[in-house]
């Protein structure tokens, strides 16, 4: 009590005391099992690469691909998103690597299958950009913008490739209208209905997607606006995910996952699928520049950023941090 008046008894500093008391009444939890580890596997290295703006992930070659699916399997991470890297002289305008039964991706695919089989997830990205030699996620029309249904065609074959090659999930990326329904038809033509789809609800142009280009040794020449969407937009992407869910969306994300918690939040209050969300290249980038600096604790850092993801409603969390954060979850129990 104190002598300036009375107030409720209600004191929510009672259940702050100790760590044994906030960790009861926490509302919010972490498990492995909510996390998924992009990974990228580059064609033609005989040792893994550092990413230089991604501090302590690598473009990995076929071996260490394999060991890192384990050790994400055996810390208890759901599942593993694949990202190929070809080499440079094997890019082309139509992006044919990326539809090659024996391209990098569907390589790796067959790989990760056969040293976990079901026990992690395996999903690829399904998109051309790391392909075309012009880094666009689709087919150039004569005027240098990338033509959607054209693009559509390249995606059916991707996923039937990727799905021939043993993955469970394929998560188109591109951003094309009618991508999903194309995808889910595609995969349903070739007796693979078991294969799900990740729609790539809301994809934003973002600044944040930087590190992400050396890591896939982009070609990209000019930006994505056209059809990645627009930072400013919300109810752009509630009518994105209305038309994904038409089409066939097994599950739906949200990308980049920190600056847009507000869009994650209203699409997980919206939809009764699975809602996954992408804590991307550059937020990643950010934390481990800050910490290298010294200006932030690292490991708080990272778990609150992945709380304040998982609050927002995502229930599945994809971040570079996925097996070193499921270990720490593992060893805390």
């Amino acid at each position: 009590m104190t002598v300036y008046g009375s107030f409720p008894g209600a004191r929510p500093r009672r259940l702050r005391v100790n760590p044994a008391m906030r960790r009861m009444v926490a509302e919010t939890r972490l498990h492995p099992a909510d996390l998924i580890l992009p990974a990228f596997v580059r064609e033609g290295i005989s040792e893994p690469v550092p990413i230089q703006a991604m501090p302590g992930v690598v473009q990995h070659t076929r071996d260490t691909l394999r060991k890192a699916a384990v050790e994400a399997r055996e810390a208890g991470v759901a599942g593993i998103m694949l990202f190929g890297v070809p080499e440079d002289e094997k890019k082309d305008g139509l992006g044919t690597a990326g539809t090659d039964p024996d391209g990098i991706l569907q390589v790796a695919i067959r790989d990760v299958k056969a040293e976990v089989g079901d026990e992690l997830v395996i999903m690829s990205d399904l998109c051309l950009d790391e392909y075309t030699d012009h880094g666009h996620c689709g087919v150039l029309a004569a005027d240098g913008r990338v033509d959607n249904d054209a693009t559509l065609e390249r995606y059916a074959e991707m996923a039937q490739v990727q799905a021939d090659a043993g993955v469970h999930v394929v998560g188109p990326s591109g951003m094309m209208d009618g991508q999903i329904g194309v995808v889910r038809d595609a995969l349903d033509t070739i007796g693979k209905e078991d294969v799900s789809i990740l729609a790539y609800t809301a994809k934003y142009s973002s600044a944040f997607y930087g590190p992400f280009r050396e890591a896939v040794g982009s070609s990209l020449k000019g930006d994505r606006k056209t059809y990645q969407q627009d930072p400013a937009n919300v109810r752009e992407s509630l009518r994105e995910l209305a038309l994904d869910l038409e089409e066939g969306a097994d599950m739906v994300m949200v990308k980049p996952a920190g600056p847009y918690l507000d869009v994650l939040a209203k699409v997980a209050e919206s939809v009764d699928v699975p809602v996954a969300a992408y804590q991307i290249s550059g937020e990643y980038a950010m934390v481990e520049a800050a910490a290298e600096k010294g200006w932030i604790n690292r490991e708080a850092a990272i778990a609150e950023t992945l709380l304040g993801i998982k609050r927002a409603g995502a229930s599945m969390i994809l971040t570079y941090w996925a097996t070193e954060v499921a270990q720490g979850l593992g060893a805390a129990r």
